[in-house]
């Protein structure tokens, strides 16, 4: 029997490894987003490291640490709430790419729409969220994430 390897540019993992940890990355995704969307500040927080940063390019410092992160998520919840209808995020185009050190590196597209109430949904931005995920106990966490939208550039 013939393994085939994957090349993800840092080390080789055979396809059904590489299989598996794609779609864990793709788990984590939905459910950190499904967490987001609804708002759930502390528990989106705890998707991330002690000490993670996370830049966007609204922001004119990082966000850093579990309690900024929860306080970034809240005041968005609040700015939400204020302007009616709902946010969701979608990610895709993921790509994967795991590191000697054991980390991996991600890059994906995120699409953020809004549904305002009583309307049909429209697309507010479309962003990359560069990501390094770390792996604690049988978790990934996000250690630092970038987010960039091309109409900020």
């Amino acid at each position: 029997m013939t393994v085939e390897l994957v090349d993800t540019a840092e080390r080789t993992l055979p396809t059904g490894t590489f299989a598996a940890l794609y779609a864990q990355v793709q788990d984590f995704y939905a459910h950190q987003m499904r967490i987001l969307d609804a708002h759930d500040a502390e528990r989106w927080a705890l998707t991330f490291t002690e000490d993670a940063v996370l830049e966007l390019p609204t922001l004119p410092e990082p966000v850093r640490a579990l309690d900024g992160l929860a306080r970034y998520v809240r005041a968005g919840a609040d700015r939400q709430r204020r302007a009616g209808g709902r946010l969701d995020h979608w990610v895709g185009m993921l790509d994967v790419r795991p590191q000697p050190d054991g980390t991996l590196h991600t890059r994906c597209s995120a699409l953020v729409y809004v549904t305002p109430g009583g309307e049909s949904p429209k697309g507010l931005r479309v962003c990359v969220m560069e990501d390094v995920l770390v792996r604690t106990g049988d978790e990934w966490r996000t250690a630092h994430r970038r987010v960039t939208r091309d109409d900020l550039a």
